[in-house]
């Protein structure tokens, strides 16, 4: 029994799966260049985040060293400072630096009370500070202004003191021009820019070089690749890299199932091709003898090339589907499907299921359709009316035991029922190939078959066995 679909459609079908799953490679572009380009990505991130840090930090400490000297000066004339006779402020001692009696020279300071006199520094000349009345500083306060306008922008560092003997609140100023930290500022900014770029580049080139030899054992891969393709190799060599190693075992093991497979496939032709040969001959000979019997030579050997070619059909099927790894079916509804069809074809037999109704098997549905027909209708044509069917899951394979109730087979005959065309009743209509195709297809999958005794029904019973799923 055949319940499979007919060959030719089940074959068109799955090319046309086959071509309906075929999509338009995309292009994805140069390995190399997108390492390089996230390592570019990322090494300028970073240079940026650590040029702003460094820039911050070092340009945060010229600033904080240019107030520590403006308000040391201020303290220092504040120390200094005494009230004179007529109630001037007056110095002690002589401010040490000379700039503050040059004129415009960019260092200045200026003493001014609420009702007093101002008293600033000859260099002011006939400039004054700008002062602020509306707030006291106790401490030093420093700022930056403007008031000399943008060719001259001043640091300012300013304090309120009371001196002995007055009672005026005088503000002390020291302003110097901010040209001199600017330009040390702009000169380490210049430093820093050329800096972070020589290292940038150097990273990005050690990038580069590293990304270019990382992946030199891939280009390696493709040359060897294209040497095999060419005849030159058979095989990739084993001396790669350890990340590189599984790709290219997996690569060679690939190599080895396609000669198997082109192995198996022209040894495949050649069986069926000596197995057609036969009934050729047979024919050939009837139709030159002119026999009376030519068309029922004909139709005899018409079967069982046909029989020879269905069976060779279903394990090219199912060598093709083999490395699928989405192949499952369940079991209980092949069953289910084969039973309904026994029922229409064998009124006098009652068909039997039992076992696990959720076992699933690694097998194509058509393919496993094709051995349990052959194994169930065999036990119904040879058996007494009663066949039973049960699955036992069992680790990680599925047992599926058909049993009949016939004579049964003794042990020693039992292998030959294996060999095509083998049939120890003739009397009944059959080829002798369902036991052939059940064996080869199972062990395509990886399964097998056992002829045993049945215990319950006295007959054969035939263990099918198959990889869970």
């Amino acid at each position: 029994m055949n319940v499979d679909a007919p060959a030719a459609p089940a074959a068109a079908a799955d090319e046309h799966a086959n071509s309906a799953s075929v999509k338009t490679p995309t292009r994805i572009g140069s390995l190399t260049r997108r390492m390089i380009g996230v390592a570019a990505f990322w090494i300028a991130a970073l240079l940026l985040i650590g040029g702003f840090g460094a820039d911050r930090v070092l340009t945060r400490s010229i600033v904080d060293s240019f107030d520590n000297q403006l308000t040391f000066v201020l303290n220092s004339m504040i120390a200094s400072s005494e009230i004179g006779p007529d109630g001037e402020v007056r110095f002690s001692r002589a401010p040490a630096d000379q700039r503050f009696v040059e004129p415009y020279s960019g260092l200045y300071f200026q003493i001014s009370g609420a009702g007093a006199d101002t008293f600033p520094s000859r260099s002011l000349w006939d400039r004054r500070l700008r002062v602020v009345d509306a707030h006291a500083d106790l401490r030093p306060h420093l700022y930056d202004s403007g008031e000399f306008g943008n060719d001259e922008p001043l640091r300012i560092a300013e304090r309120d003191a009371t001196l002995p003997g007055s009672k005026i609140r005088w503000r002390y100023q020291v302003a110097q021009s901010r040209q001199t930290i600017n330009e040390q500022i702009r000169k380490l900014r210049l430093t820093l820019f050329w800096s972070f770029l020589a290292l940038g580049v150097g990273l990005l080139v050690l990038a580069a070089l590293q990304t270019i030899y990382g992946l030199w054992p891939l280009r390696r891969v493709r040359r060897e690749v294209s040497s095999i393709r060419s005849g030159k190799m058979t095989r990739l060599g084993l001396d790669f890299p350890s990340e590189i190693r599984p790709l290219t075992e997996e690569i060679n093991q690939l190599l080895a199932h396609s000669e198997e497979q082109a192995e198996e496939a022209r040894r495949h032709a050649g069986n069926l091709a000596h197995a057609l040969k036969t009934p050729l001959t047979v024919i050939t000979n009837a139709a030159t003898a002119r026999a009376p019997d030519l068309s029922d030579t004909v139709c005899r050997e018409a079967l069982v090339m046909r029989r020879q070619v269905d069976h060779h059909l279903a394990r090219a099927r199912a060598i093709g589907r083999r490395t699928s790894a989405q192949a499952r079916a369940r079991v209980w509804d092949s069953l289910q499907a084969v039973q309904r069809a026994l029922d229409r074809l064998y009124e006098n037999v009652t068909v039997d299921i039992a076992g696990s109704q959720d076992a699933m098997v690694r097998v194509e549905r058509q393919d496993l359709d094709e051995m349990l027909g052959n194994l169930v209708e065999n036990a119904a044509k040879y058996g007494g009316g009663r066949v039973f069917v049960t699955v036992e899951p069992k680790g990680e394979m599925v047992d599926v035991l058909v049993e009949d109730d016939g004579k049964g087979i003794p042990d020693s005959e039992r292998e030959a029922l294996f060999a095509r065309g083998a049939r120890l009743d003739t009397g009944k209509p059959g080829t002798g190939l369902g036991l052939a195709i059940v064996r080869d297809v199972a062990r395509i999958y990886g399964g097998g078959i056992q002829l045993e005794e049945s215990e319950d029904l006295g007959g054969l019973l035939a263990r099918l066995t198959l990889p869970s799923g």
